[in-house]
């Protein structure tokens, strides 16, 4: 399996929104509001062979109420 994170900054009002509909399409582990320069941050895990590209933008990005989205891809947990 493959982990990263995606950090999302969401329009003005709609951070319950965008966590609700991830939490809709049961797609990522766990999602939590965060403070700073993004909104949410979710954790994600895929099979080995899933596009990380591929998935976040036919599954994230059609998401109403995103304005941008910071992708962190990791290596290994300690």
């Amino acid at each position: 399996m493959q982990c990263f994170f995606i950090q999302f900054k969401c329009q003005l009002g709609k951070a319950y929104e965008v966590a609700a509909a991830l939490a809709e399409r049961e797609i990522a582990s766990e999602v939590y509001s965060t403070s700073g320069d993004y909104d949410l941050l979710a954790k994600f895990y895929v099979e080995n062979d899933i596009d990380i590209g591929h998935f976040v933008n036919q599954n994230i990005h059609p998401i109403k109420g995103i304005e941008r989205t910071l992708t962190t891809l990791t290596f290994k947990a300690f």
